[in-house]
């Protein structure tokens, strides 16, 4: 019972550290695969919480698809952010 708890919490507190880092990279790249790796562990905290149809959704959908297009989009772009 609290290895569950202690392993959400490690799990939101990655989630957060997540999506800072998402936002603060200057690479789009490394954006695009930080987002990737906050869905694939929010899908884990799905499974955790008993949705296992979601959790295949979201790591399918959110962690691979969403993913792949991220990258396919910036491959056509300049890579890196131009700061102004």
């Amino acid at each position: 019972m609290i290895f569950e708890y202690l392993l959400q919490i490690f799990l939101l507190i990655g989630l957060v550290i997540l999506a800072y880092l998402a936002i603060k990279f200057k690479d789009l790249i490394a954006c695009a695969i930080s987002l990737g790796i906050f869905s694939f562990i929010l899908s884990l905290e799905f499974y955790i919480l008993q949705a296992p149809d979601v959790a295949i959704a979201e790591a399918g959908i959110g962690a691979g698809l969403t993913t792949a297009i991220f990258i396919i989009a910036i491959h056509g772009t300049s890579r890196w952010e131009v700061e102004e």
